[in-house]
C-alpha cells in the first residue's frame, strides 16, 4: 500500500509540473518570451538530444505553437500557391493532418520572407492560421474550418508575418503593413468583425534609421505583433506602428492613447516590464520607453534596431541586432549597459526566450547560444548547432524544445 500510494504522488507531481502550453507566438499574450521552466537541453546537436527531427514539406519562416500533445505550423507551398496549417505529434512527429487553401494572386514579400510568416494561436478548441493576403481562417483541433475572411491583398515590399492573438472572446488580427491596413477586433468564434482601426497612411518626416540617406520614403511598416498588458486592472492592447506606439481597449478598439517617437519601420513586438514598455524601431531606428499611461521616459536615437524581439528581466532589456550583437539595456533610462558579439553565426530573424537566468537565441544558420541575464556581463553557458537555415523562434514545453528550420521540424530533449 505505501509503494502505491508513493508512485500515485510521484504521478500527481508529474502531471501538476508539467509545463504552460505555448499557445501563441513567443507563449503568451504579453509577448514575453518568458517560460516557467528551467530544466531545459541546453546543448544539442545532430546526433545529440534530438527526440525526433520531421522533414518539412517547403521553407517557412513562423514559429510553431505547442498544444498538450499537437504541435501547429503554418506552411506554404510556394510552387503549388497553397497555404495551410500542418499539425503534428509532439510525441513522434507523426502527420496528423493538414488543411489550408490556394492563392494564386501575385504577392510582394522579401526573398527571405515565404508567405505564412504569422505563427497560429490557439485556445484549446479553436486554432486561427493567418495566411496574408489570402485571409485568415480559423480550424478545430482535427483541422475541420470553422470560419475564414478574407481582408483584401497585402502589397509591403518585404511581405508581412504579424500573429493573431486570442483574447478572451477576440482575436486580434493586424492586416499589413500595406495601404488600407488595419487592426481587427473579431469574434473568435465567428470571425465576424467586432472591431476595426484603419491604420493612416504614414507621413514618414526627417528619417534618423538606415534609410535616411534613401531618395523617397524608404520603407515604412510595422511587423509587430499586438501584446495584451495589465494597467490597474484593466487590459491594455499595445502595438508599434510606425513613428507611433498605440494602446487601444481590446473589447472596443478604442485608441487610449499614444506615444511618439519611434521610425517608421519596425520589426519587433513591444515589451512589457513592470509599470514600463519598451518599444524597439527597425534598422537602426529609434526607440522609446514609456509607463503603462503612454507617458514617454526616454527616446534613442539611431538605436540598434533588430528583427527579432528581445526580453526583459530584473529591470533591464535583452536583444540582438541582426547581426549578431546582443545588447543590455537598462529599461527605466534606454542606457545600453553592456554589448557583445554572439559566437557562431550570430544573425537571426528569431526571438529570444528566457528560462530561468538563462536566455537562448537561435541563428539564422541553425546554430543555438545560451546565456546568462546578467546585467554586469555577457557570459555564454552553451552553444550549439543543428546546421540548417531557419529564420523562427524557439518554443518550449514540457521539458522539450521545438525547432522550425527551413527543412524540418526537430524536437529537442535530454530523455
Amino acid at each position: 500500500m505505501k509503494k502505491l500510494l508513493i508512485f500515485c504522488l510521484i504521478g500527481i507531481q508529474s502531471t501538476a509540473l508539467r509545463a504552460d502550453n505555448w499557445p501563441f507566438w513567443r507563449g503568451d499574450t504579453a509577448g514575453s518570451g518568458i517560460t516557467s521552466e528551467t530544466d531545459l537541453p541546453q546543448s544539442w546537436g545532430k546526433d545529440k538530444n534530438v527526440k525526433w527531427r520531421i522533414e518539412l514539406p517547403d521553407r517557412g519562416n513562423s514559429t510553431p505553437i505547442v498544444w498538450e500533445d499537437k504541435i501547429f505550423v503554418t506552411q506554404p507551398l510556394e510552387d503549388e500557391n497553397w497555404r495551410g496549417l500542418m499539425c503534428y505529434h509532439r510525441e513522434d512527429g507523426r502527420l496528423l493532418w493538414k488543411n489550408g487553401l490556394t492563392y494564386t494572386e501575385k504577392e510582394r514579400t522579401h526573398r527571405d520572407n515565404p508567405y505564412c510568416s504569422a505563427s497560429p494561436a490557439i485556445d484549446g478548441n479553436i486554432v486561427i492560421a493567418s495566411y496574408g493576403s489570402a485571409g485568415m481562417v480559423a480550424y478545430d483541433l482535427e483541422g475541420k474550418e470553422i470560419w475564414k475572411r478574407d481582408f483584401g491583398p497585402i502589397d509591403h515590399v518585404w511581405g508581412n508575418s504579424t500573429s493573431p492573438v486570442i483574447h478572451g472572446d477576440l482575436c486580434i488580427h493586424y492586416h499589413g503593413p500595406s495601404k488600407g491596413a488595419a487592426l481587427y477586433g473579431l469574434n473568435k468564434s465567428t470571425g465576424e468583425t467586432v472591431w476595426k482601426w484603419d491604420e493612416p497612411d504614414w507621413d514618414p518626416g526627417k528619417r534618423t534609421d538606415g534609410f535616411r540617406d534613401q531618395d523617397g520614403d524608404g520603407v515604412i511598416g510595422s511587423f509587430s505583433t499586438p501584446i495584451i498588458v495589465k494597467n490597474g486592472g484593466k487590459d491594455l492592447l499595445v502595438m508599434s506602428f510606425p513613428k507611433e506606439l498605440k494602446a487601444f481597449d481590446p473589447a472596443t478598439g478604442e485608441v487610449i492613447w499614444t506615444s511618439e517617437g519611434l521610425n517608421p519601420l519596425v520589426y519587433t513586438s513591444p515589451l512589457v516590464a513592470g509599470d514600463k514598455l519598451i518599444a524597439m524601431g527597425g534598422y537602426h531606428g529609434n526607440s522609446i520607453g514609456t509607463t503603462l499611461s503612454g507617458e514617454r521616459l526616454w527616446q534613442e536615437v539611431r538605436h540598434f534596431g533588430g528583427i527579432g524581439t528581445g526580453i526583459v528581466k530584473d529591470g533591464y532589456m535583452y536583444a540582438q541586432d541582426a547581426g549578431g550583437v546582443v545588447y543590455c539595456v537598462e529599461i527605466a533610462t534606454g542606457k545600453t549597459v553592456w554589448r557583445d558579439r554572439l559566437p557562431g553565426a550570430g544573425k537571426s530573424w528569431g526571438s529570444f526566450i528566457l528560462s530561468g537566468d538563462n536566455i537562448y537565441t537561435l541563428s539564422q544558420p541553425g546554430d543555438t547560444v545560451v546565456f546568462k541575464a546578467d546585467p554586469e556581463k555577457f557570459e555564454v553557458v552553451a552553444q550549439s548547432n543543428i546546421g540548417e537555415r531557419t529564420n523562427s523562434s524557439l518554443v518550449v514545453s514540457d521539458g522539450e524544445i521545438f525547432i522550425r528550420t527551413y527543412e524540418a521540424l526537430w524536437c529537442i530533449s535530454e530523455d
